[in-house]
């Protein structure tokens, strides 16, 4: 069993920056593959970015590559989503999610998700 619990969203002006954490709970957190994802109102789940279990390969969805960054740390069983140069279609509640299988940018991979943490953008 693994608990995520997300934290790090608020109310950030266009061009401004937030850094996400996601603190994962369970021995064997650190074996799973970590993703991000977004779910704007009216909206469908999306995904945003995911990682590798040992930190090696990252993913990113078109729309962030260039502005997001995801990291993790084994050692704290937390990864990390940094934003940089928000816009204000990035307003959505975010959600960390972990598997331990591939295909990483769809949901029905994920076995756990957190409660999510709302990112506002204004312009």
């Amino acid at each position: 069993q693994v608990q995520l619990v997300e934290s790090g969203g608020g109310l950030v002006q266009a061009g401004g920056s937030l850094r996400l954490s996601c603190a994962a709970s369970g021995r064997t957190s650190s074996s799973y593959a970590m993703g991000w994802f977004r779910q704007a109102p009216g909206k469908e789940r999306e995904f945003v970015a995911a990682i590798n279990s040992n930190g090696g390969n990252t993913y990113y969805t078109d729309s962030v590559k260039g502005r997001f960054t995801i990291s993790r740390d084994n050692a704290k069983n937390t990864v990390y989503l940094q934003m940089n140069s928000l816009k204000p279609e990035d307003t959505a509640v975010y959600y960390c999610g972990a598997t331990r299988t591939g295909m990483l940018r769809l949901t029905t991979v994920y076995e756990y998700w957190g409660q999510g943490t709302q990112v506002t953008v204004s312009s």
